[in-house]
């Protein structure tokens, strides 16, 4: 363990020091300065291009990307008056992103086709382009799928390498290396190539060393099954290396190296800086959450409840919400759960495994439902006018229809109106890319109230599919007992309600709502900065149980009316989900035998 000295947030000047924490999401940079106490005193974001060259394309741009970093620290911190000799950590969270270099001179290497001429070189998660090839990856039947829920998704970063390769020049694709957007970040901070073990698991080609035999990490019989038997040559130089052999993976924080003197130019900080390994985004919402002291039994939180015990984590859901929502949870013995990714060991504590399931479309999903209505337009004028996001319009119009039409709820309005909203496919339970949205109960309203009544059927299907997950996830083996929301949409109170009430376990929002990801982040630079000299950090739980905040918890309705509305329409939901598998099953027979 690190020497006590070595941690600046436990010494008397400790409230001279920062930590940053870097989040990079789906549209925008985010810089978070914390002091050591765990307190927000700096936030700063700037949107980050994304470009989308045909449907299914997503395109990011690391040196965009870093742009945008760059500007964030250099804002958080002089508009915050934080003097840059007091930052001691930084930390980085990023989405599940694939990114390309070159193996030749470190250059960012385009991934836009077909001539590959552009500044862009991230694949971003949310890219649908390689279907064939996901399905190549899948016919393996390999057993590390087992690691990934049964079979790989379409988001995942070994198809898109795959894509890469079917589709580059060959003298293009040879000179190129990969890494998750996570990683590529810090080592543009550092210039040290070590790895998280998040990067790993996101291009899903590894079983960790020791487990169903593993020798090296990475599969040489799976990469050669699928076409990249060239990624393994040099001991998989190109994907990182083996590590202890010629690459270093690292879990949550643990010292990746310190702020170079080209990075600390371009960031206003002094060179030297520690850097934290790290995480993907979700991750970060996992730890930016779950460490949160909670009294459940008095119906509160409280910043002195107990001191949480590790063990605590393991019943506590984070779901993470944002463009997509994720759903993590810690265990110690690893748990298979089909249609969830994992379970990955060593990511965020070592020797403890995470899973995590997910929603690939919560945030977009409702931005589609609202603005493809008829009445879109109308109501964000309304809103508007009220200075109001049109979120906050519609939850206040749904309790205004529910006392003009002397309904006993919200959800009595939605009674026979079902939505079921997988638009860009299923990432969990069920892990079927080709599933799609669904209604009954479509009727000609264009107004306001038909708008409302849409948007409440999609907070619905959300909170229902969150049950789903989490069915799931016990049934094979966690024991959940609580939800850590973050995200934008813990600020729906209608929301989180459903959720609470659908999953019949309470929902803890964090302080700080928008924030949290990036307080998981600046916590990754708290860990890095207390390395001794040996480069031992102190525990990450520990820094979490310090510098977590309290903050507000949702119980379940009590209203048993509502209770049994819900949990009808939840063998509704189900049946909309499998139904439309039997559907498209059918419909397959009969246009498979056509020539």
């Amino acid at each position: 363990m690190a020497s006590p000295h070595h941690r600046p947030s436990q010494q008397g000047s400790s409230h001279l020091d920062h930590f940053i924490g870097i989040d990079v999401g789906t549209g925008s940079a985010r810089a978070c300065i914390i002091d050591a106490k765990g307190d927000i005193v700096g936030l700063s974001s700037e949107n980050i291009g994304l470009w989308q060259p045909q449907q299914g394309y997503y395109e990011q741009s690391t040196s965009d990307i870093w742009r945008c970093i760059c500007l964030c620290v250099q804002r958080a911190i002089s508009e915050n008056n934080v003097d840059p000799e007091s930052v001691k950590g930084i930390g980085f969270d990023a989405t599940c992103s694939l990114s390309v270099f070159s193996n030749v001179n470190d250059e960012p290497v385009s991934i836009t086709g077909p001539d590959f001429d552009s500044d862009r070189n991230v694949i971003l998660w949310l890219d649908h382009r390689p279907v064939e090839e996901t399905e190549v990856v899948n016919a393996t039947q390999h057993n590390l799928l087992r690691y990934v829920g049964g079979k790989m998704s379409i988001e995942m970063e070994i198809p898109k390498v795959l894509w890469l390769k079917n589709h580059m020049p060959k003298e293009l694709f040879d000179k190129c290396k990969f890494y998750d957007l996570a990683d590529a970040l810090t080592y543009i901070a550092t210039g040290d190539e070590k790895r998280s073990f998040c990067s790993v698991v996101c291009k899903q080609g590894y079983v960790p060393v020791g487990v169903d035999g593993s020798v090296k990490g990475w599969q040489e019989d799976f990469l050669a099954d699928i076409g990249l038997k060239d990624l393994t040559e040099e001991n998989f130089k190109r994907m990182g290396g083996v590590d202890g052999v010629n690459g270093d993976y690292l879990s949550a924080g643990e010292l990746v190296g310190h702020l170079s003197e080209k990075a600390a130019m371009e960031l206003g900080l002094p060179a030297g800086i520690a850097v934290g390994s790290p995480v993907i985004d979700a991750y970060a919402g996992w730890i930016g959450t779950v460490g949160a002291k909670v009294d459940f039994e008095a119906g509160q939180l409280s910043a002195g409840a107990a001191k949480n015990d590790k063990t605590q984590a393991f019943g506590r859901l984070a779901a993470v919400a944002g463009t997509s929502t994720c759903h993590l949870a810690m265990s110690p013995d690893p748990v298979f759960v089909p249609g969830v990714w994992g379970p990955y060991r060593d990511t965020i504590q070592p020797g403890y495994w995470m899973a995590e399931g997910g929603q690939s479309a919560t945030g977009e999903l409702l931005k589609y439902v609202i603005e493809t209505h008829p009445a879109y337009n109308q109501a964000k004028s309304i809103a508007e006018s009220y200075n109001a996001n049109i979120y906050v319009y519609l939850n206040e119009h749904l309790k205004e229809m529910t006392q003009e039409q002397k309904a006993p709820s919200i959800s009595y309005l939605a009674r026979h109106f079902f939505f079921y909203g997988d638009l860009w496919g299923n990432r969990s339970p069920i892990a079927d890319p080709g599933m799609k949205g669904s209604v009954i109960g479509l009727t000609s309203d264009k107004t306001v109230d038909g708008l409302a009544i849409h948007y409440y059927a999609t907070l619905e299907f959300i909170a229902l599919q969150t049950k789903q997950i989490v069915e799931s996830m016990n049934e094979a083996g966690h024991k959940l007992t609580s939800v850590f929301m973050s995200g934008s949409q813990c600020q729906n109170d209608i929301l989180v309600g459903l959720v609470a009430t659908a999953c019949n376990m309470p929902v803890v929002i964090p302080r700080y709502v928008h924030a949290a990801v990036c307080h998981g982040a600046a916590m990754l630079g708290a860990k890095a900065a207390s390395a001794d000299e040996e480069g031992e950090t102190e525990d990450l739980w520990d820094i979490m149980d310090r510098f977590s905040k309290p903050g507000r918890k949702v119980p379940p309705s009590t209203n048993q009316n509502e209770k049994a509305l819900l949990d009808v329409k939840y063998k509704v939901f189900l049946e909309q989900c499998h139904k439309q598998q039997e559907y498209r099953a059918l419909v397959d027979q009969t246009v498979g035998s056509w020539k």
